[in-house]
């Protein structure tokens, strides 16, 4: 049975989204999918999830090969909480539902890798509490966190994520840059998993629109 590379999408869905910013996220999630699928390594071994997050969690595409996978454009509601720390549980249940590990009988999967994109801060802060510890034990190869926009709360991301980022203006372009990197990072994990390095994989430095919070 052949390894598979799970990539796991967390995104903010919540009202404060409606207008360009999530039209945009949805041009950046297709353009995301083409370029991917252009990648040898990583139509090989990607599979993709993307679950979203507002005052609900949905599952928008459970973890699917990249080369069936169809991304339905992410609507929002009109207002309501961002439930942050439900996001991530979810993402937990997928991962210990979904990841094949190593048996006598044969190899597990690559070490799964979570993105998250938030524009403002967790609701439900006792649950994402618990949920940073819960998530920090899953054992990702890496979990990239962005803060998008001026309201999004960098302290809440960095008590899980392994590197977070910071994205300014919330427009088209910058959100293309954005889906740009993760397409690339997503890419050479993919290359470094199967070529051996997994222990050594060096991700893309991010474009300068997309500054790393220290």
């Amino acid at each position: 049975m052949d390894r598979r590379l799970p990539i796991y999408l967390l995104i903010d869905s919540s009202g404060s989204m409606r207008g360009e910013p999530i039209q945009s996220v949805n041009v950046g999630l297709s353009a995301m999918l083409s370029a991917l699928r252009q990648d040898p390594y990583a139509l090989e071994t990607v599979h993709l999830s993307i679950i979203t997050f507002d005052h609900e969690v949905k599952e928008l595409l459970p973890l699917q090969p990249l080369e069936s996978a169809q991304v339905d454009d992410i609507e929002l509601p009109r207002s309501g909480a961002t439930h942050m720390g439900e996001g991530l549980n979810k993402v937990c249940d997928c991962v210990e539902r979904d990841v094949r590990t190593a048996t006598a009988d044969q190899k597990g999967d690559f070490r799964p890798m979570l993105f998250v994109m938030t524009d403002g801060a967790p609701s439900d802060l006792m649950d994402f509490e618990a949920a940073v510890q819960r998530i920090k034990a899953m054992k990702f190869s890496d979990i990239i966190a962005l803060a998008a926009g001026p309201k999004a709360k960098q302290e809440h991301l960095k008590k899980f994520a392994t590197k977070t980022v910071s994205l300014e203006t919330m427009d088209s372009a910058g959100f293309a840059t954005y889906f740009q990197w993760v397409s690339a990072s997503i890419a050479a994990s993919a290359s470094g998993q199967q070529n051996g390095t997994a222990d050594d994989i060096t991700l893309p430095p991010p474009p300068d629109e997309v500054q790393v919070v220290l």
